[in-house]
């Protein structure tokens, strides 16, 4: 090389040699570790998140030179991969120079739930029991509400969580949840499971049947959007191919937990459900999209998932399964299939529509867990099985998560329009003992807060909209005369602030900002009111709209606490 082309390129340049990327040099010893982790796997994009796991789970925490080997690996740019790790909370990036955390970490839920039953002393408990060696931090939504207060060592969750339960595991080192041993497609397939995929995909039943029940159903999405089933296959059918479907069970809204509860029983009636549709709407691939937390569940679907390829009832479409990385926002659909791509997760604009321009631009069926698993009931009991329930006037069926201060806390499965009272009268065994009926969050942390005087609202969709609250994914906390609803809205709107993904200045500031001004004894309700209007018109997504309804509905319906 000439002396002049050595000044033009650079010393930079000259050191690296023609031809390699810019930024820190790769490490030979850090490649090799992560060419083993990755071993034949695909080095595509959309993989990014699941081989940064690969990292995460054998190191506990992903440095700095393994960020520049991946990158190197994947023929990415560093600040690619480490924008995306920087997103999710579950990946500990160390910096170069920086410790390392601890090898173990318990992660406490301080969600509204865990929060009423003790997260916070729970917390300071085990800073105090556990010592320097193990890191323990709060943590927004786990998926538990209903075992509050929850700790999870590593990936193994403790249920009603204490300073004695917790140490035995923090002591044996457990980190990895433990495998299933039960297998259920066996007694599925006993019980008649599948059949009717294979009717459908064998021709014994028409598209244009099929996608009539659902319409006739009233089914809507169980994620929290409600939008009819039947009409969501009949317009994604309409679009040209290939088209994709993406599975949200994602569900970390504070207060549900049902996704969780039906996979953790019975997760074939849901995979035949992601069958039937994808052969009704002509899908090509499958994209199941799992929260992080659910490392049970994911042990389950891994093992059913193989088990159902190994020995196929019917042709099936591609499935894969896809691992979240603890980012509320991916609850939002377009923000879910950003993640799937190896993105971060990050709102799109709309329109277009994921049903025009989804996963890989495109077409794409979007579908709540929840939904998907009614199809095979509905289907083999006929539309009129699941009208004929309901309650005020209104259809179907309803999984509500209860938690908060009730005998029976859990999923009951009731009829659409039941109220809060009928509920914990009739499914819950009652408030706890010493306890009274206060107050309600009917539709987990974004569906508002009503007074226990409001308690015969029925509950399904559409019918809380005129008292500023929904029933999202019908999420029900019940506080009682010992808890604040002022309190209650704190917490969430710090689970807002935290989770906000940062695109948008009215969600990432008005959410900051709420906090601040709740912080306060007294409340400022004319700057809050003003401020919940900026984010409710100008938020990308629905948690900044949505983030403002728990502050309306203290100031509507609790004065007396915030004066």
């Amino acid at each position: 090389m000439e002396r002049a082309e050595i000044r033009r390129t650079g010393e930079g340049e000259q050191r690296r040699g023609r031809g390699q990327p810019k930024g820190r040099m790769v490490a030979p010893d850090a490649l090799a570790e992560v060419q083993a982790l990755l071993g034949d796997a695909p080095r595509r994009r959309d993989l990014l998140i699941e081989h940064l796991h690969k990292i995460q789970d054998k190191f506990g925490h992903i440095s700095a030179v393994h960020i520049a080997a991946l990158a190197r690996e994947m023929k990415l740019a560093q600040t690619e991969v480490f924008e995306v790790a920087s997103f999710y909370h579950h990946f500990d990036i160390v910096k170069e120079g920086d410790t390392p955390p601890p090898a173990l970490t318990v992660r406490v839920c301080d969600s509204l739930s865990c929060e009423m039953g003790g997260a916070n002393s729970l917390i300071a408990e085990l800073k105090k029991a556990l010592g320097d060696g193990v890191r323990v931090i709060p943590a927004p939504c786990v998926g538990r509400c209903e075992q509050a207060p929850v700790a999870v060592v590593g990936q193994n969750p403790v249920p009603q969580a204490t300073v004695d339960k917790v140490a035995p595991l923090v002591a044996a080192k457990r980190t990895t949840c433990d495998e299933p041993k039960y297998l259920f497609l066996n007694d599925y397939l006993k019980s008649g499971g599948y059949a009717l995929a294979r009717s459908c995909v064998g021709g014994q039943r028409s598209v244009e049947d099929v996608i009539k029940v659902m319409e006739d159903s009233g089914l809507r999405g169980l994620g929290g959007a409600g939008f009819p089933s039947g009409r969501k296959w009949r317009i994604v059918r309409a679009e040209k191919g290939p088209r994709l479907m993406a599975v949200n069970i994602d569900e970390g809204e504070p207060g549900t937990f049902k996704d969780r509860y039906y996979l953790e029983r019975d997760p074939h009636r849901f995979l035949e459900g992601v069958v039937i549709a994808a052969w009704a709407v002509d899908i090509a691939e499958v994209y199941i999209y799992l929260r992080d937390e659910y490392a049970g569940v994911r042990a389950v679907l891994e093992r059913e998932i193989a088990a159902l390829k190994a020995n196929p009832p019917c042709a099936l479409p591609v499935i894969h399964l896809r691992r979240g990385a603890g980012a509320y926002i991916c609850g939002e659909e377009s923000a879910m299939i950003e993640s799937i791509e190896g993105k971060r997760g990050m709102p799109r604009l709309r329109p277009p529509y994921v049903a025009q321009v989804g996963l890989f631009g495109r077409p794409t069926l979007e579908h709540n867990m929840e939904t998907l698993y009614w199809v095979r009931d509905i289907l083999e009991k006929g539309a009129e099985w699941f009208t004929s329930h309901g309650r005020n006037g209104r259809k179907g069926l309803r999984s509500f998560s209860v938690s908060g201060r009730v005998n029976k806390p859990g999923v009951h499965l009731a009829p659409a329009g039941i109220t809060v009272k009928e509920l914990i009268a009739e499914y819950c065994g009652g408030m706890l003992r010493g306890h009274t009926f206060y107050a309600y969050l009917p539709g987990g942390a974004s569906g508002g807060i009503l007074p226990a005087s409001m308690g015969d609202i029925p509950l399904d969709f559409d019918t809380l909209n005129q008292y500023g609250c929904f029933i999202g994914s019908a999420a029900v906390i019940i506080l009682s005369e010992q808890d604040k609803a002022a309190a209650a809205a704190k917490n969430i709107m710090k689970f807002f602030s935290h989770e906000s993904c940062g695109q948008c200045t009215p969600c990432r500031v008005g959410t900051q900002k709420a906090l601040n001004l709740m912080d306060k004894s007294t409340w400022d309700q004319s700057l809050l009111e003003e401020l919940s209007g900026a984010m409710a018109d100008a938020s990308i997504c629905g948690l900044g709209q949505a983030a403002p309804n728990p502050i309306r509905c203290v100031m509507k319906y609790f004065p007396k606490e915030i004066q």
